[in-house]
């Protein structure tokens, strides 16, 4: 029986798995973040305060709401990897672990002993996740990734925004977030055939591919029909009418997918003859000329507000939802009721407010219970786990190992 300490598991569902993690920034913690909120026992294991130069970027606030959210239901253990010593404590916890998490460049980890295939020679079961941002190997393998970067060299750039605008970033960290979670897929995958073969593998994503994977269906147009996405601002690339319309007080988006949606839209608004206008009448027509669609469709939706439409077009059976600030999609009374935010107060004081898992599990649900871990929070009680008494942890202070 694994003795790691005595974690506080979020879930019933991942029970009993041990994460060792050593990832930061963005794409690892979110891999992480599933696992912990599902029940893993995560130790975060992180370089002592001041032996990082780069502990700015990913650590040094930790009561702000980025770092809160990426690393709450994780345990922290401080540790000077540099240190004798260190490698020695590292076996300890490998030998109870089912799963190590990094995102170093890949010659890192086999600088420190911690790549696959030393890491199956402690533990044969030990699940390794590494998160690069090219890939383990290849040409760009040595090359520092950010979300950004995989953003430009993935293709989201060149779709979003308006035409002739230039290449626009999407508002959010998609390369980082989608190669966390393809991550937590490829771990969770590796920790159920396990329970076959009885032995571990080597699971690896990169903010390179997983951008790619996220391109989807414009990619799979231009490999298979040689059509090249381009920017088309607000309007869906290959249907219309669907995107963003104007009311009376503002903009809504509409999704008057297929040929259904339309003859409901077109009774709704009082037209019927749109139905069978020879510019109009089809998908690929209304895609053709959607210049003309959108323009005759903007004129009628002017003349109401934004929440009349959106409860008219919904009950018509054709889809339409309003365009939130921030604050305003907190306020959604439908987002209120799915329990999107939780709060939990930290051993600081404050309440936290944490965005939960957006998958279900009717019997054993993923969960916020405790914010993220001080710095090297939890280090005695996990060293205690794995066998140190008072005076060996001592030591390790002293030799500034922990």
């Amino acid at each position: 029986m694994n003795t790691i300490g005595q974690p506080i598991h979020a879930s019933g569902a991942l029970r009993g798995v041990r994460v060792l993690d050593f990832s930061r920034v963005r794409a690892g913690p979110t891999c992480v973040r599933m696992l912990a909120d599902f029940g893993a026992d995560v130790i975060r294991i992180e370089p002592p305060k001041g032996v990082d130069p780069n502990e700015g970027m990913f650590a040094a606030d930790r009561m702000g709401g980025d770092f809160q959210n990426l690393n709450r239901n994780k345990r922290s253990l401080t540790l000077n990897m540099k240190k004798p010593g260190a490698m020695q404590l590292l076996e300890r916890l490998i030998k109870q672990a089912d799963v190590v998490v990094e995102n170093w460049r890949p010659d890192v980890k086999a600088r420190l002993g911690l790549d696959y295939e030393s890491l199956k020679k402690i533990n044969p079961r030990i699940i390794l996740a590494s998160i690069s941002g090219f890939g383990q190997d290849g040409p760009y393998a040595e090359r520092p990734g950010f979300d950004q970067i995989a953003q430009g060299m993935g293709g989201i750039m060149s779709v979003t925004g308006f035409p002739g605008q230039g290449p626009v970033r999407a508002g959010l960290a998609v390369a980082d977030s989608s190669t966390g979670l393809y991550a937590s897929i490829g771990i969770m995958v590796a920790l159920l055939e396990r329970q076959q073969s009885g032995q571990g593998q080597w699971v690896h994503a990169s903010l390179l591919h997983s951008m790619i994977a996220m391109m989807d269906f414009q990619a799979a147009r231009y490999l298979n029909d040689n059509d090249v996405p381009v920017q088309v601002g607000n309007s869906h690339p290959t249907s219309a009418p669907m995107g963003l319309f104007e009311a009376s007080d503002g903009h809504f988006n509409l999704g008057a997918s297929g040929n259904g949606s339309w003859i409901r839209l077109c009774n709704l608004l009082g037209k019927p003859e749109w139905i069978n206008d020879p510019e109009l009448s089809t998908e690929k027509l209304r895609v053709k000329n959607r210049e003309r669609c959108d323009a005759i469709i903007n004129e009628i939706f002017r003349t109401r507000p934004v929440a009349y439409w959106v409860d008219a077009l919904n009950e018509a059976g054709v889809p339409a939802g309003p365009v939130y600030t921030i604050p305003q999609m907190f306020d959604d009374v439908q987002i209120k009721h799915l329990g999107v935010v939780k709060s939990v107060e930290s051993a600081q004081g404050p309440m936290r407010h944490f965005l939960t898992q957006p998958v279900a599990l009717s019997r054993t649900p993923a969960d916020v219970v405790r914010t993220a871990p001080g710095w090297g929070e939890h280090t005695d009680e996990i060293l205690k786990g794995v066998g140190y008494d008072e005076a060996g942890i001592a030591a390790l202070r002293e030799q500034g190992v922990v």
